[in-house]
């Protein structure tokens, strides 16, 4: 199977851009630049996370490469998408795949390297996700030099393509250069990325709303960001969100259900979601580890043994 993957790879890429599998990398870490924690608060953003950058199931079910992907059968995600590259060399959606199996080391030992070519080459053909990855693995130097200006170029071209995760990892560069055209264009990148339920980045609104960073002050804008980035289970959002109501800071006091929260956090439990009631809430991952974005309600979840979620969709393939 790989000699069929590099027989490809030959056609499409000089020779010199393969290179062997490479040993004792960590996946590709997320952009760099979070706003510095203050005296005595915790940190004023979160860290960015990088993130799986997989399209979702077709809806029509016909992708055999996606469908097989989303199930957990990598072995035939390469085999389907490889076919798929041989018969069109110009179908994106495979070329991505293909080089999120060798980013994750799935089917095929981890590889950079070829990650990288083959993210280029679905880059070049205009998909989003692709983008994105080359993106996030220039800005470590994995598998290409390492160029932060060049990363954060391709994080522009990400976001113009309205991929949410590139809006809020861009957001990130924006806000610790402190100007005033840089802040309210991190508050419009951090909507985009909000309205796609990126928790991270209806905190960070929540966060600059009461601050009046990029936006005037307002505490009600606060308290609904801080509402939404708790109910996708955001930790610092849901302390916060509980302090809110206790202290009816931006919202009606509600005293025994900020009480609940703060308490439900304590014990590391469930939580309640503000809108929908209890629900059970998993602690964030750690900082600067890899960690699955979890996409919006409607589509199907990031790559596991699991059947696909009916109504999903996916970027259209060639």
């Amino acid at each position: 199977m790989r000699s069929c993957v590099a027989a490809v790879l030959a056609v499409l890429l000089p020779a010199a851009a393969l290179a062997q599998p490479a040993t004792g990398q960590q996946l590709p870490a997320p952009a760099e630049g979070a706003a510095p924690a203050e005296t005595g608060r915790a940190p004023m953003l979160p860290a960015p996370q990088n993130t799986p950058v997989i399209p979702t199931l077709p809806s029509d079910r016909n992708d055999l490469a996606y469908g097989a992907y989303q199930r957990g059968l990598y072995v035939s995600a390469l085999k389907h998408a490889t076919a798929r590259v041989e018969a069109n060399r110009n179908d994106a959606a495979a070329m991505t795949l293909l080089g999120e199996l060798y980013a994750q080391g799935l089917a095929v030992p981890q590889n950079f390297t070829e990650a990288a070519s083959w993210y280029r080459l679905a880059h070049e053909r205009g998909d989003a996700n692709a983008t994105f990855a080359l993106a996030m693995l220039t800005m470590d130097g994995l598998g290409v030099p390492k160029d932060r200006a060049q990363a954060e170029a391709l994080l522009e071209q990400a976001a113009a393509k309205g991929h949410p995760v590139a809006c809020y990892n861009l957001a990130l560069l924006l806000l610790p250069r402190h100007t005033e055209g840089g802040d309210a264009r991190a508050v419009e990148l951090l909507q985009r990325a909000a309205a796609a339920e990126i928790a991270d980045a209806q905190y960070a609104l929540a966060v600059l709303y009461r601050e009046g960073r990029g936006v005037p002050p307002d505490r009600v804008k606060m308290a609904e960001w801080l509402a939404r980035a708790a109910e996708n289970g955001n930790l610092p959002a849901q302390v916060e969100y509980a302090i809110a109501l206790f202290n009816g800071d931006g919202t009606a006091r509600t005293r025994g259900r900020g009480g609940a929260l703060v308490r439900a956090r304590g014990r590391g439990g469930a939580t309640p979601s503000p809108r929908t009631g209890w629900r059970a809430s998993s602690p964030p991952a750690a900082a600067g580890r890899r960690t699955r974005w979890r996409p919006p309600r409607g589509t199907c979840s990031p790559p596991r043994p699991a059947s696909p979620t009916a109504g999903s969709t996916t970027p259209s393939s060639p």
